[in-house]
């Protein structure tokens, strides 16, 4: 498995207004892999991707920022000579974070990280409260509380390294 992170270009409040169209761009990827946990935000979004082969984890990236970049309705208004030459649209950052996921404790570390998120950038006050997460299903599969995690107890939120 192995964390990803990736941000829209200039921190571009993009993601949740067109999350159909992230849906779609992820489902479209023709590359065998599952999104064990993710969130999404307005300009990034975090996932741990479970790829059948973790060698292809870029091209699943490549993939999904290719799918939404091509069929999104925006246009960045100052492009770069390097952004013109390379034809992009400037919707996402060249680059992106990965980590790979090495033991159970590194797993629930970062799913901690992944399901706090909303509530680090102050978008709701509990995990249970923010709809484009992976959150729900955790506490379906009876591995969170629903009530975990809130604003005011975020120093007892597991393996949380806030600051």
């Amino acid at each position: 498995m192995v964390f990803i992170t990736i941000v829209t270009n200039q921190r571009k409040p993009l993601l949740i207004d067109n999350i159909e169209l992230l849906r779609e761009s992820i489902k479209n990827c023709n590359l065998d892999f599952e999104i064990y946990a993710g969130v999404v935000l307005h300009n990034h979004l975090h996932m741990i991707l479970n790829p059948t082969e973790i060698n292809n984890y870029p091209k699943i990236i490549s993939s999904i920022k290719y799918s939404f970049s091509r069929n999104i309705q925006y246009q960045k208004q100052d492009k770069t000579q390097s952004e013109i030459k390379r034809k992009e649209k400037g919707v996402w950052q060249r680059r992106y974070y990965d980590h790979i996921i090495r033991d159970e404790e590194d797993l629930n570390k970062h799913l901690d990280y992944i399901h706090y998120n909303p509530i680090k950038h102050k978008l709701v006050k509990a995990a249970k409260d923010w709809k484009y997460s992976s959150f729900s299903k955790f506490v379906a599969n009876g591995l969170y509380e629903p009530d975990w995690c809130n604003f005011e107890d975020k120093n007892n939120c597991n393996s949380l390294n806030i600051e």
